[in-house]
């Protein structure tokens, strides 16, 4: 696993309840992905990834897995406190599942096969996601390591 151990650090105009509230829900995903053995990949990526988050902001966060049907279920979106569904909306390779926690706080959760992080070549969308900000969860086999490389 490669695991970039900086937490959300003090991004403008963020209090340090909301700071601590983001990672409140990015560390239990990064800890539940890592004993899942269909996940390939976690990236946490836009303002949070990049420190700029602002008070309104969502958490971003692009989960590779080699199961995509299996996520279509909110079970597991509830087991992480994911409590409502917002909406899902297809990207091409990337279906986004937008939930709000308890405390209203939106988590996007772009949903896709491996094949999103491939580099030869990086396709114009993922590229643009990773130079908005892309910060490594769980990288097991490194193919987000090389994504970010080849970006």
């Amino acid at each position: 696993m490669h695991r970039d151990d900086q937490s959300v650090s003090g991004p403008t105009g963020l209090s340090p309840e909301r700071i601590a509230e983001i990672q409140e829900v990015i560390d239990p995903i990064t800890r539940w992905a890592t004993g899942r053995e269909d996940i390939v990949g976690l990236l946490l990526v836009g303002s949070c990834a990049r420190d700029a988050a602002r008070p309104d902001s969502d958490i971003d966060i692009v989960l590779l897995t080699a199961d995509e049907p299996g996520y279509f279920d909110d079970a597991w979106a509830m087991e992480l406190g994911l409590c409502k569904l917002i909406r899902t909306q297809s990207w091409g390779p990337i279906t986004e599942r937008r939930y709000s926690t308890a405390s209203g706080l939106e988590v996007e959760m772009g949903i896709g096969s491996a094949t999103w992080a491939k580099t030869d070549p990086v396709d114009p969308g993922t590229r643009r996601v990773v130079t908005g900000g892309a910060r490594l969860l769980h990288d097991p086999a490194g193919i987000l390591a090389d994504l970010l490389a080849a970006c």
